[in-house]
């Protein structure tokens, strides 16, 4: 059987290889049985980290194999596994991962690459890596010290100046909390706290929303509380999101954008079961996720639909909802600290192709608001290209809607501040929630 260790390097392989999602491929790794609880942390430690510090371990990385031309990918891997280990894990010993590390090289190469990763890391392990804070220009120090790539940091800057950025991506560094939404038509808060403490979790109200808890420790995922529907995993900015749109019992609303259905289900939650929340997303696979939500959930009000909400007018008449979402797809630059991977494998050109199809989107949906109605528009990304440019090119070309600033209203008031002419936006750093944006939008009647 694979030490962690060997375990830990065969899914970066797979994660670099099939360019597979990290998350989705730790949990497919956690899932499997071949790890015990006390392993299961250090082989995620190890996985997510080196993902992390890809950028600044491959820096330091760089003078010792500049001479090494044929360098195989995985040798790669395994040097800036071992590396993350030897220079972030305190409680690993150096020697422990060299040792390691020669030996995942002596089962999957042959000598010659052994002495080769022997002697890379015994040479670091006795010169050191270079002080990053030294580093003059800021950009090219943020970029590294972080490992964000180069053209993010330079657009971030220009959009939130150097403090804010280096924060953000400092934040984006730090394991995020687990936090759940608990289902206030079945239960208070303060209810679901007990039954969760009485299982053995250790959970307090959570900091932004006030349906909100946080995990101090355990997985909320495997509680009673959650298998019997009194919770959702979800991160608090996205809690904010259903709360924004106001909703009254007996209302039609659409989510067009809606898996894995955590708006939804908060939106049928705030409707006490009334109405209908007409839940849409373009798979069909992703569409059954919402139904297996809204079962586990007890919420009959939400009617699940596969549709491409680009061709949502063929489906629906104009004025037949009192409220739509739109939580658009995008970047998701807002939630990197849940999937690393995200910011090496987005480019500029992605951004604007999301950009165009966030407006399409929203064009699409517009007419389909009752007049006097509601259209909330929501990213989990802090790019103003994808937010507030796609809003406000919305509104040149459809001057019978309007930016409703009484969002603040909505939201709890320690947000007040973070919101800009109606918008609010969520950096990481702000309360170590995700990254978010959020708008409300009126019709005129």
């Amino acid at each position: 059987m694979k030490n962690v260790r060997e375990l830990a390097f065969e899914a970066l392989v797979n994660i670099e290889k099939k360019q597979a999602y990290s998350n989705l491929l730790l949990n497919n790794y956690l899932d499997s049985g071949k790890l015990n609880k006390k392993d299961a942390g250090l082989f995620t430690e190890i996985v997510y980290g080196t993902i992390q510090r890809t950028i600044t371990i491959d820096y330091y990385l760089a003078p010792y194999i500049e001479k090494q031309k044929k360098l195989q990918d995985w040798v790669k891997i395994l040097l800036r596994m071992t590396l993350y280990q030897m220079i972030y894990l305190d409680k690993v010993p150096a020697r422990a991962a060299i040792f390691e590390a020669v030996e995942i090289a002596k089962k999957k190469g042959h000598k010659g690459v052994a002495s080769v990763v022997n002697g890379v890391l015994r040479s670091i392990q006795r010169q050191g890596v270079p002080n990053l804070e030294t580093m003059e220009n800021d950009l090219d120090r943020i970029s590294i010290a972080t490992s964000h790539p180069r053209w993010l940091v330079e657009k971030w800057i220009e959009q939130y100046g150097v403090a804010d950025t280096e924060r953000m991506c400092e934040m984006n560094l730090v394991p995020p909390s687990q936090t759940a939404r608990v289902n206030t038509a079945k239960a208070t808060v303060e209810e679901v706290i007990a039954m969760l403490e009485n299982q053995g979790f250790d959970v307090d109200k959570g900091e932004v929303a006030k349906e909100s808890i946080i995990s101090n420790k355990g997985n909320l995922a495997y509680s009673n509380a959650f298998k019997n529907g009194y919770i959702t995993i979800q991160d608090e900015s996205s809690m904010l999101v259903a709360s924004t749109l106001g909703v009254s019992e007996g209302e039609v609303v659409f989510d067009c954008c809606a898996a894995p259905g955590g708006k939804s289900t908060h939106i049928a939650e705030l409707m006490n079961g009334t109405g209908t929340v007409v839940s849409a997303d373009l798979h069909e696979h992703k569409a059954r996720l919402i139904k297996e939500q809204a079962e586990r959930l007890d919420l009959p009000n939400i009617e699940v639909q596969t549709l491409d909400s680009r061709k949502a007018q063929q489906v629906f008449q104009k004025e037949h909802f009192d409220k739509i979402l739109v939580d658009a797809p995008c970047s998701g630059f807002g939630v990197i600290r849940r999937k690393p991977d995200l910011k090496y494998s987005k480019s500029m050109q992605d951004v604007k192709q999301l950009a165009t199809i966030q407006s399409t989107i929203l064009n699409e949906v517009a007419p389909l608001v009752k007049k006097g109605g509601t259209l909330v528009y929501s990213t989990c990304t802090i790019d103003k290209e994808e937010n507030t440019e796609v809003v406000n090119a919305f509104l040149e070309s459809h001057p019978d809607f309007e930016i409703d600033i009484n969002i603040k209203d909505l939201l709890p008031a320690k947000l007040e501040n973070f919101v800009k002419d109606g918008m609010l936006q969520l950096l990481p750093h702000y309360f170590g929630t995700d990254g978010f944006f959020i708008v409300r939008l009126k019709r005129q009647v």
